[in-house]
């Protein structure tokens, strides 16, 4: 999770909150904004940091399978059912259950996940007594569940249920001056997976991204710069800009960052440091793999003092 804007900034220190409670939890925010990333920040950050993260999505399990495959079967339940399976519920024990796009589950399955929120008690199938389950509950969805549970397609009172905590993922074209340093930190992972040496990405490229309203949000801008990454034989990556969105570069600012205005020269010599600082950072933290000690080893700094720089930026690894 990477990012310097307001609304990260915001959405960070609110999952870290989270993070300290046991309470279920409703990630909501639009396709590709990082809603996996959120629940395992949630996860990684609490006291269940050591158990399991089990993430489910919820539109591939068939509504009549959602039974068996949260809460297992004993042998002989039904036809076929010639061994003994545990459920995820059982898998994600002292860890955490993560349903994404919970807003697929059919009716029929929300009336079986709201019966296990209510008391934290489930029943294999074909069990003869109910189990009491020891995890965390986050769950994710790309819609608004209250204009669903209006136009029938959710139950109210599930939703009650997760929405104890909750918190909404800001789409990236809220994240203002989070586009270069993404963009960064995905060329640092791409030279580090695939070592076709470090590349950057051209003025003109940054100015029509800082526009652009980006539908799928952060992977869609990933998928664009592994895809360019890969494609372009030279060191500076120029991609055309999509239909209706100009291409150039401001007048004035073809040597400048893209969120740079010709300011007066502390206050811009002020800026280009904390923007070169938070570049070096991401790609510092992503050679190492999201390790902070092998980062801080890496650009020869104690870690205290490059956990301090990351905490002053917004970086995180989680």
């Amino acid at each position: 999770m990477i990012g310097q804007s307001s609304a990260f900034v915001h959405t960070r220190r609110l999952i870290e909150r989270i993070a300290r409670c046991e309470a279920p939890v409703l990630i909501e925010g639009e396709t590709g904004t990082g809603k996996e990333l959120a629940a395992r920040a949630i996860h990684y950050g609490g006291s269940r940091r050591d158990g399991p993260f089990v993430p489910v999505n919820c539109g591939a399990v068939p509504g009549d399978l959602v039974e068996n495959e949260l809460f297992g079967h004993k042998r002989g339940a039904f036809t076929d059912a010639n061994v003994e399976q545990l459920g995820l519920v059982a898998h994600a024990r002292h860890g955490t259950l993560f349903l994404d796009e919970i807003d697929a589950l059919p009716l029929k399955a929300q009336v079986s996940l709201l019966r296990f929120l209510q008391d934290q008690h489930y029943r294999p199938l074909g069990g003869p007594e109910s189990i009491r389950a020891d995890v965390r509950l986050v769950a994710a969805a790309n819609c608004d569940l209250s204009a669903l549970v209006e136009r029938g397609g959710f139950r109210p009172d599930l939703l009650y249920r997760l929405r104890i905590m909750f918190v909404t993922l800001p789409p990236l074209r809220e994240r203002h001056g989070d586009i270069p340093l993404l963009v960064q930190a995905f060329l640092c992972e791409c030279n580090e997976r695939f070592g076709l040496g470090d590349k950057q990405v051209h003025p003109a490229t940054l100015a029509w991204m800082n526009r652009y309203r980006w539908p799928g949000n952060v992977r869609e801008l990933e998928n664009l710069i592994y895809r360019e990454y890969l494609l372009s034989d030279a060191t500076t990556i120029h991609i055309d800009p999509p239909a209706g969105i100009d291409g150039k570069v401001p007048d004035g600012q073809a040597g400048l960052a893209p969120s740079m205005h010709l300011e007066d020269f502390r206050t811009a010599k002020i800026r280009a440091i904390a923007e070169f600082e938070s570049r070096y950072l991401a790609c510092a933290l992503n050679a190492a793999g999201g390790n902070v000690t092998r980062a801080a080893r890496l650009v020869g700094k104690e870690r205290r003092a490059f956990g301090k720089l990351l905490k002053k930026h917004g970086i995180e690894r989680l």
